[in-house]
């Protein structure tokens, strides 16, 4: 089941590797920049939680987003 959010669409029937179940935050790339100015590949990971909510009235461990708990977007079960 496709769901969309704002520019993208999660998946929601599978698994889905370190991407918010609510917001669809992920892992962004980019440049590490050194004092002599050359450019290496890095990553900037996303704050996410391995939490426990409900989904379809059934408990589900899925991963989700530090601003999302804050912000009450979901609750814990």
């Amino acid at each position: 089941m496709l769901e969309y959010l704002g520019n993208f669409a999660v998946n929601r029937g599978e698994i889905m590797a370190r991407r918010c179940y609510v917001t669809g935050k992920r892992a962004r790339s980019g440049n590490t920049i050194s004092h002599s100015h050359r450019k290496t590949k890095r990553k900037w990971g996303a704050n996410l939680q391995k939490v426990r909510i409900l989904v379809d009235g059934k408990p589900k461990r899925v991963y989700v987003s530090a601003k999302a708990l804050k912000s009450g977007k979901v609750t814990r079960v």
